[in-house]
């Protein structure tokens, strides 16, 4: 038995989820997102809630059928109140700007990093030292903000680079006289 997927997704005020077929679409205030389902699981479209039942017993389907409630859980968040990553930038001279959909971020090395803010993200920077990455598809929220980390990563010694807010560095002591 599953522990998450024997839950049902409660559907928020002003959300609307359909099922057409094996699709599953959900539709709010921040957009619109789609998942195909597999054949492993039966998806139930109540009046406020989304029940996902397994249509087997062995291990695969049983697997599939807490991630196929997680994937929708997802999709009802992020049309409702969508996903955020927030960033910190460490290090002297290390600064982001937003012109026009770039980022544009100078990070120690000699030139400008320019980034481009794919489709259904939303991209801004309230100080020189802090990024926002927003959007209501949490799988691409979390690719973007890692794409912009990858760039100059924390380093263990001064803790230069980006980083998510929330994020620890284990620091290292370095070298002695």
């Amino acid at each position: 038995m599953s522990r998450v997927g024997k839950y049902p997704v409660p559907v928020p005020a002003g959300v609307q989820v359909t099922l057409a077929g094996r699709t599953l679409k959900a539709k709010g205030k921040l957009g619109e997102l789609s998942l195909d389902l597999t054949d492993a699981v039966d998806v139930e479209v109540r009046s406020n809630e989304v029940a996902v039942n397994p249509r087997g017993s062995d291990r695969q389907t049983r697997m599939l059928w807490g991630t196929t409630r997680s994937l929708v859980e997802g999709m009802v968040t992020g049309v409702s109140t969508g996903f955020t990553k927030t960033m910190e930038i460490t290090g002297t001279g290390y600064k982001a700007a937003m012109q026009g959909s770039e980022l544009v971020l100078n990070l120690g090395y000699s030139h400008e990093i320019r980034y481009k803010a794919p489709e259904g993200i939303k991209i801004t920077c309230e100080k020189p030292t802090t990024i926002k990455v927003e959007g209501s598809d949490k799988q691409k929220v979390g690719q973007v903000a890692a794409e912009i980390r990858a760039y100059r990563g924390p380093e263990p010694y001064k803790g230069k680079g980006v980083r998510y807010d929330n994020e620890v560095i284990l620091r290292k002591e370095g070298k002695k006289k």
